[in-house]
């Protein structure tokens, strides 16, 4: 199995910046991508940001130039710098690893979320 862990949300006013970060541990293979997804109160959960095995990056148009996703494959983490944080940016945020596993086939894991406020 797969953990994921995350940290660094919390309250924070419009403008301002945070920083969550996502650890990976348990039997992982060649992991394909990592990132972040959220989900508001009464949405769909959608992509936030994605860091492929490749090195490319994808992020959701509402966050482009804002949020940054950066992986350090050596330690199996993620982390995502907001910045120029918005009200609509509240949500959970939830951390998504997908790995090919030990006979080569895809499976993806969620980390157990972690709330960001922003107040206008």
């Amino acid at each position: 199995q797969v953990q994921l862990v995350e940290s660094g949300g919390g309250l924070m006013q419009a403008g301002g910046s945070l920083r969550l970060s996502c650890a990976a541990s348990g039997r992982i293979f060649t992991i394909d991508a990592m990132g972040w997804y959220r989900q508001a109160p009464g949405k769909q959960r959608e992509l936030v940001a994605v860091s492929t095995s490749g090195g490319l990056t994808d992020y959701a148009d509402s966050v482009k130039g804002r949020f940054t996703v950066s992986r350090d494959n050596a330690k199996n983490t993620v982390s995502l710098q907001m910045n120029s944080l918005k009200p609509e940016d509240t949500a959970v945020y939830y951390c998504y690893l997908r790995h090919l596993d030990v006979i080569k086939v895809p499976r993806g894991y969620w980390g157990q979320g972690t709330q960001v406020t922003v107040s206008s």
